[in-house]
Order: structure tokens, then C-alpha cells, then sequence
């Protein structure tokens, strides 16, 4: 039996919701896509858990939860033959833990500048 994934992520972020959407679409894998900003009482949930939404997507696999750099690792390593160039180098580039841990600081950045960039509160809750 194949694992139920479910990816939180920031809806108002360019990156993470592209590649959310990259995910539902084309990636073939049994996963539910959910914006953090629509399920406020799941990710205040999650922050009293310690999973900052802020600091990095989620990824809900049965009962493992994984954060951020560990949250986009584990699921590029799911992702097998994608349809989607974008996807099939995200998916490559992700694999690798240590490719992971160094860029996705980087990332947060990245969503960090574009939100305030288009006057949106960094923090959901």
C-alpha cells in the first residue's frame, strides 16, 4: 500500500505554490496539497507541535511529520519520472540531503523577500 502524503505550504508564496502545484499535477504521487493560509487550525496545530510554517513547508506522511528542508527532501525522493521538466530537476536537485540542507536556507530567504516584496505578512498565525 502506497503512503497518503499531505504537503502544507504557503499559498501566498510564488515558489512554494508553484512547486505545490507542480506536485498535485505532475508528480504521480498520492498526495493532498493544502494552503497553510486557508487551514489556520491546522498549522497553529502544527506550530504548538514546533513545525513553523514560516521556516519551511510540511509534509504529513501517516503519522511522521516532516519540516522544511526534511519536508522537500523526502518528498523529491518520492518523485519518479515526472511529466514536468521543472519537476524532474527540482526533483533531482532535491534528493540529495545534502544539496537540500545547503540551498534550502536560501529558499526561506527567497519566500521571506517575495512576500514582503508584495506587502504580505511573512507569519500565518
Amino acid at each position: 500500500m502506497t503512503s497518503k502524503y499531505t504537503f502544507i505550504y504557503d499559498g501566498e508564496c510564488p515558489f512554494c505554490n508553484h512547486f505545490a502545484e507542480l506536485l498535485e499535477i505532475k508528480s504521480k504521487l498520492n498526495i493532498k496539497i493544502l494552503d497553510g493560509r486557508k487551514n489556520l487550525t491546522l498549522i497553529k496545530s502544527l506550530l504548538d507541535k514546533g513545525y513553523d510554517l514560516d521556516k519551511g513547508a510540511i509534509l504529513l506522511k501517516d503519522k511522521e511529520i516532516f519540516h522544511g528542508a526534511d519536508a522537500i527532501n523526502t518528498i523529491c525522493k518520492q518523485i519518479n519520472n515526472p511529466s514536468n521538466s521543472l519537476l524532474l530537476i527540482l526533483s533531482r536537485l532535491f534528493k540529495s540531503t545534502k544539496r537540500t540542507n545547503l540551498i534550502f536556507p536560501l529558499l526561506v530567504r527567497a519566500r521571506r523577500f517575495a512576500l514582503i516584496s508584495k506587502g504580505i505578512s511573512i507569519s500565518l498565525v
